[in-house]
């Protein structure tokens, strides 16, 4: 409630995908990490900040718009052996709970679906400390958020054994989410 006695609304926020990424690390031939990324988030937050548990997520991302800097890795990161984009050609994000973390810090546990494959998944968030007003009035907030996501849970069982031991691929990988909302008016 505010000062006035009135009832706080929940913001409502759609995802501006020009603005927004999912990147990705993995280590690969035990030695260094190559990363890439996604393009093209859509979806809605609804974030309610008088009682943060009734907050939601729904995000989706088209893997069809990875980039790792290199057309033959695109190429099989892409293929049957990996994403397998030709069969699943979007990632899908739905919260099933908000818990906060700390100060501008969350805890959003969802159901992830990757190559027809849904988990539970954790999203340790970040948000920006305020929303900003933007040049053509948008009023807008951000949110940063990481989790680690095991290859084979999902189905992507494609590796190669070292020589020198280990494997080509880390059954782990790193994503990183940057998203910038638009507030509905």
């Amino acid at each position: 409630m505010s000062q006035t006695g009135t009832a706080v609304l929940p913001a409502i926020y759609t995802i501006d995908p020009a603005h927004s990424t999912v990147n990705f690390a993995i280590r690969h031939f035990m030695v260094a990490y190559v990363r890439g990324g996604f393009s093209g988030v859509n979806g809605t937050v609804v974030f309610d900040a008088q009682n943060p548990s009734n907050s939601k997520v729904e995000a989706s991302i088209y893997v069809t718009t990875l980039l790792s800097h290199d057309t033959r890795r695109d190429a099989h990161i892409q293929g049957a052996d990996l994403l397998n984009t030709a069969n699943h050609p979007k990632v899908t994000f739905v919260s099933k709970q908000v818990a906060a973390n700390g100060p501008n810090h969350w805890k959003v546990t969802g159901d992830l679906t990757l190559r027809g494959v849904t988990k539970e998944t954790i999203l340790d968030v970040e948000t920006a400390p305020a929303e900003a007003k933007d040049p053509m009035g948008n009023i807008r907030n951000g949110v940063s958020a990481t989790t680690t996501l095991k290859r084979g849970d999902f189905g992507m069982v494609f590796n190669v054994p070292l020589e020198t031991g280990g494997f080509m691929l880390s059954e782990d990988v790193h994503i990183q989410i940057d998203l910038q909302l638009i507030r509905k008016q």
